[in-house]
């Protein structure tokens, strides 16, 4: 167990190496850092950081770097995470609140999310299968033809075409298009089958048959197998980087959706933010890197997860709160969609 002086030590290393990318000597933290003793109580501080491994020595040099476990420990640690400027806050505001749909809300994100960190921005797209109906809407385009447009509470549009073998009424239409918002307003995707179901029961003989074809094309629409998508952006961001290991297996991992879906899956519970450091991902590629994660959605339900990748040597203060706020703005953005 370090006590707090050597935390404190530890603490400026990080910082100083993350600032400087050099190895840090004893002379340097004490003439940078209030550490308030001697060079040499330094040295002896850090000879014990590196024998317990959470500081090494790349080279001959007096310098010392963090170690992954030396990463992870500063984290652990952290008192504070870095708030946002005022500036920075408004700037984030006024870029996500002029997205029109939830694609331009994915893409914002991710574009903002590289801008402000640096690194590369991953985000998910909201799940289906974790999402509730806000409306449905019934129209007609044609003689024989309906255009049923199902919106959710993430602000995702699924659109069907329902085909019909005669005219149908505005009247029809309009009574339709009550029962189902009756039925489903609120209800989650998962239980919405069940929940219109008995649906051609409720309107008139006449009118059964096409009542009966919007409903097997609204149950064709939730059963369909909606995969989970994810985009990125910032790659050009790593170009700037010394990693450890090849820049190519990191650029390759990046366009495997499955290694990004895995990824943000196993940051840990989808309220919390987590931090996963350099051997801590599973994927071998992306061992040099370091992954800041935690999910967005409305209210208390997070409905999926963004983050970013960057080197270990990473401001993790600052790229924390980054993505937590980025996360916050795009909960209150689809709250109110």
């Amino acid at each position: 167990m370090l006590d707090d002086r050597k935390l404190a030590v530890l603490r400026a290393i990080v910082e100083d190496y993350v600032s400087t990318n050099e190895p840090v000597g004893s002379k340097s933290l004490a003439e940078r850092h209030n550490l308030g003793v001697s060079p040499a109580t330094i040295r002896n501080d850090m000879a014990v950081l590196e024998e317990e491994g959470y500081i090494a020595q790349p080279h001959t040099s007096a310098g010392r770097i963090p170690t992954d476990k030396g990463y992870r420990l500063f984290v652990d640690r952290l008192s504070t995470i870095k708030p946002l400027s005022p500036a920075e806050r408004r700037a984030i505001e006024t870029f996500l609140a002029g997205a029109y749909d939830l694609d331009d809300v994915v893409g914002r994100t991710v574009r903002l999310l590289a801008q402000l960190t640096r690194q590369v921005a991953v985000v998910q797209y909201p799940s289906l299968t974790r999402s509730s109906v806000r409306h449905v809407e019934l129209v007609q385009v044609a003689s024989h033809r309906l255009l049923m447009v199902l919106i959710t509470n993430t602000g995702r549009v699924e659109q069907r075409v329902v085909e019909t073998h005669s005219a149908v009424s505005e009247e029809t239409i309009a009574h339709l298009r009550a029962l189902l918002n009756t039925c489903l307003d609120g209800c989650g995707l998962v239980d919405a089958p069940n929940a219109v179901v008995d649906l051609p029961e409720k309107v008139s003989s006449d009118d059964r048959w096409v009542a009966a074809a919007v409903v097997s094309v609204l149950l064709e629409t939730l059963v369909e197998k909606h995969d989970e998508k994810i985009v990125f952006a910032g790659a050009a961001n790593l170009a700037a980087v010394d990693f450890s290991q090849s820049l190519r297996n990191v650029l390759e991992a990046l366009e495997e959706q499955v290694v990004l879906m895995r990824l943000l899956g196993e940051t840990g519970d989808s309220s919390t933010l987590t931090v996963r450091i350099g051997t801590e991902n599973p994927h071998e590629g992306l061992r040099s890197t370091s992954v800041v994660a935690v999910g967005y959605g409305v209210g208390d339900q997070a409905l999926a997860k963004l983050g970013v990748l960057g080197p270990t040597r990473m401001d993790y203060p600052g790229t924390m709160g980054a993505v937590r706020a980025v996360a916050r703005y795009v909960g209150q953005i689809l709250a109110g969609s």
